[in-house]
């Protein structure tokens, strides 16, 4: 597995890298989802990784690992007994300490990089049939993106960890605007003029809420996404443990 960064010291200098983990102990001779999340411990300072896959001997069981920069080695977790194998989104977004899935219809699970545990999070008002789900960051705010036969709902949750405080953000009808309908929208950053940047299929895209509008263009291979960039003052280079890759 490769952890890239890009890092700046100032608005004239960028520095691009790329942290090599190890292997994974694991191996499959069909597909398998491996789900990724990445943040750093508000009690340490400690950066992050975590997986979960089926092992080889063990279909239905879903484990999970935990990389911590710097120590060379992955950790085993345990069994996730909150997921299921059809995971819906393959990275976890970070907020609060906490990376986030959803990994089933309508609940979503969290990672806490202090405890390493796993815990369910309050989702948003159900609906009878999701065709695609996501979840995002918009302006600080964990955001859900839904999408159907009929509309696009974005919900945002404006205080952290309180399920009446789920608010819709965007409602949006199929009529005007065209999307996939089986496929997942994912949302990468709110815009200053209150437009929103997204990937979907092989689009990246820009969706105006108040002119009811979109623009896209074809950028990306089919299984290639994207996440908004968090400038850092973080070296790669003190992580001396690791192999990194500066370029």
């Amino acid at each position: 597995m490769e952890v890239k960064t890009r890092s700046s010291t100032n608005k004239k200098l960028g520095m691009h890298g790329a942290i090599d983990l190890q292997e994974q102990r694991f191996r499959r001779e069909f597909y398998a989802a491996i789900v990724y999340g990445f943040g750093v411990s508000s009690l340490t300072g400690e950066y992050k990784v975590v997986r979960t896959f089926q092992e080889q001997h063990g279909l239905g069981v879903v484990q999970a690992e935990v990389y911590t920069l710097g120590t060379g080695r992955w950790r085993t977790l345990g069994p996730v007994g909150y997921w299921r194998n059809e995971i819906l989104q393959f990275y976890g977004p970070f907020l609060n300490n906490h990376c986030h899935w959803i990994v089933n219809d309508n609940q979503i699970c969290t990672f806490d990089l202090d405890k390493e545990t796993f815990q369910f999070f309050p989702s948003p008002p159900s609906v009878e049939v999701n065709h695609g789900q996501s979840l995002g960051i918009l302006k600080g705010c964990l955001c859900k993106l839904d999408t159907d036969y009929s509309e696009l709902t974005i919900w945002v949750m404006k205080e952290y960890g309180i399920k009446n405080s789920w608010h819709k953000q965007v409602v949006e009808k199929r009529q005007t605007i065209q999307w996939p309908v089986c496929e997942p929208i994912h949302l990468i950053t709110g815009l200053k003029d209150g437009s929103f940047l997204m990937v979907f299929e092989n689009k990246l895209c820009v969706f105006d809420p108040r002119s009811r509008t979109i623009e896209d263009t074809y950028m990306f291979d089919p299984d290639l996404s994207g996440l908004a960039y968090r400038p850092s003052f973080v070296k790669l280079q003190s992580f001396e443990s690791e192999r990194v890759h500066m370029f």
